[in-house]
Formats: C-alpha cells, structure tokens, sequence
C-alpha cells in the first residue's frame, strides 16, 4: 500500500513539473521577438535598461533583443535592411533618409532623452574653463551629420567659435574608440559619452570639463523610430514597447541613482556600480530623462535649427510626416 502510495505521489510530481514547465515553455512563445538597433550601450538610455531589467517589455509582451551598432547611420542600416525593427537613435537619421526620398522611411514614435548625453574631456582640470579655450585647439569629435557632433558645433557657434577655421575636429575616429584614442595621447579634448567620461577620468587620464546637454539645452537627442511598413502592420507591438519604455521614464524619475545603478548594473559589469550611481546622478541632474516619451514638433522644429546650421538640412521636413506621438499619449494613460 506504502509503494502505491509512493508511487502516485511520484507520478503526480512528475506530472505537475512537466505541466509547469510547458507552461513557462507557452508562456515565452506567446512573447513577440522584437529586435532593437541602439546606437550605443551607455547609461545615458537608463530608463530602457531599467525597463529591460526588471522585465517591463515582458509584461507588455515582448521578448526584447538589444544589439549595439555604434554609430546612428549603422542604426539606420539596420533598421533599412530588416535587421532590426526598430532603431534608437539621434532623429536626425530619419530626416536624412526622408530628404533621399525613401518611399519607407522612418518614423519616431518615442523620445527618450531631451538633453546630449556627452560631455568635453580635458587633459588638465581647467577650474575656470570657458569654450573660448578651444581656439587652436585639437578636439576628437563625432561623425559628420550626426547629433553628437552637431550639438558641439551648435554650442561652439553659441560661443561665437567657428568650428571650421578656430578648432581642429578630428573626425575619422570611430565612434566608441575616441577615449582609447585620447588616452593614447590623440588631441587635447575629446567629446565622450558614459562611462567612458568617468573611466577617462577615473583613469587619470582626463578631466570632465563641460556637459554638452547643459550648454545646448533642451534637445531631441535620441529617440525610436521604425519603418512606415513596420508600424502600419505592427501598431499593438509598438504601442507596448513604448508603455515599457514608459514605465521605465517613471522609474528613473522617482528612483534614487543608487536604486536605479543596482537595476542597470547587469548591463554595464565592466564598470562598478558606485561609479553607475555617480553617471546616473550627473544625468539626473541636468534633467537628461523626460518624464514621458512624447516627441513634441517644438523640439523637431528645434533639430531642424541645428540641421540647418550645420547645412546638413536640403528643405524642412513635415513634422507630421517622420514623428507620431499616439503610442506615447496612450502609454500616459496606463
């Protein structure tokens, strides 16, 4: 009787591990596989890393694949190609594939941040340091036409330096290798986003000088985006990709660096976490994250300014044509 008993019980265990098991099985396969391109792995985009790590995307329904291209037009590639299906990076790349008269282009749905993340590295701390210290200067900058370099001319320009004739910017440096290079002895100040600026500084090797999003001021700086014919036929999938997003602007804006460095620190463990909470803390305090995801035509208006002045705009480009803001007003209501 014992055995029998024994052994029902046995079948019964088995029986409630496989079920539980198939569960967890159906349960990841109801998860829609959605790839994203970034255009880098920084702790500027916080909020996505929070929403990543503490499973928001799961709860909307998505199985979320974060690839790293380094560099917008990479982005762009991806995105155009299929690779991805939807790219995160500076909004400038969709006016330039809309100017080319792409009958796909790409359209922004979500802003994440609404200052530069990046910041000008020194090799001496100049305590009393203006821009004008720049003039005869040689400075590691950013790809040509794309927001990270824009914004340093447009600041430069505030300042009444001429980017081309007062400042050596080098420029064929690939995007993620400029704090090598500086290191290696290449310039006398480099533009770098995080962590790279804090490692540079932690280093020895130079000194955080100026924040770019302070001195630019409020600016689209990077965003989501997908093809036209990605989000006529995937609306639902977008709109609970932004609520993930969105839930994650309102960690980051009611969490402590401290809190928000131990959720995001999986993603960044070749930097300690002490060191994420102080970059997360600098972001916080100028005002890098919005607190929702809406792409305003103010600040696409504003981007087209600074496309101008870096004659990198042929003609303006409608607002309502590359920027919805649908998915964000709704993901505000959850």
């Amino acid at each position: 009787m014992k055995r029998k008993s024994f052994l029902l019980l046995a079948s019964i265990l088995i029986l409630f591990t496989l079920f539980t098991g198939c569960g967890k099985d159906n349960a990841k396969e109801r998860l829609t596989p959605i790839t994203l391109s970034e255009v880098a792995h920084s702790i500027f985009y916080a909020p996505q890393y929070v929403a990543f790590e503490l499973g928001y995307f799961e709860e909307e329904g998505i199985e979320l694949t974060i690839e790293t291209a380094f560099g917008a037009d990479k982005v762009m590639t991806a995105l155009i190609s299929d690779h991805a299906d939807i790219g995160f990076m500076g909004c400038e790349s969709s006016i330039y594939v809309y100017q080319q008269g792409q009958d796909d282009y790409a359209i922004n749905f979500a802003q994440l941040t609404q200052r530069a993340g990046n910041f000008l590295v020194g090799r001496t701390n100049e305590t009393n340091f203006s821009w004008e210290n720049l003039k005869g200067k040689t400075v590691l900058g950013g790809r040509a036409g794309g927001m990270p370099e824009m914004i340093f001319e447009y600041i430069l320009k505030n300042h009444g330096i001429d980017p081309k004739k007062d400042v050596t910017i080098i420029q064929n440096i690939d995007f993620g290798s400029t704090a090598a290079a500086f290191s290696g002895g290449q310039g006398d100040y480099s533009i770098e986003f995080e962590p790279y600026a804090a490692s540079l500084e932690a280093q020895g090797d130079g000194f955080v000088l100026a924040s770019l999003g302070v001195d630019s001021g409020y600016v689209p700086y990077t965003a989501y985006c997908v093809k036209k014919s990605y989000m006529e036929k995937s609306n639902n999938k977008l709109q609970e990709f932004t609520n993930a997003i969105q839930k994650g602007l309102d960690y980051v804006n009611s969490h402590s660096a401290d809190e928000i460095a131990s959720v995001i620190a999986p993603q960044f463990s070749e930097t300690d976490e002490k060191t994420i909470a102080i970059i997360v803390e600098r972001y916080k305090n100028q005002d890098t994250w919005k607190e929702n995801t809406i792409f305003e035509k103010e600040s696409f208006e504003l981007l087209q300014t600074i496309l101008k002045e870096g004659n990198e705009l042929k003609q303006t480009v409608p607002y309502s044509k590359l920027v919805t803001t649908d998915y964000s007003k709704q993901a505000m209501k959850k």
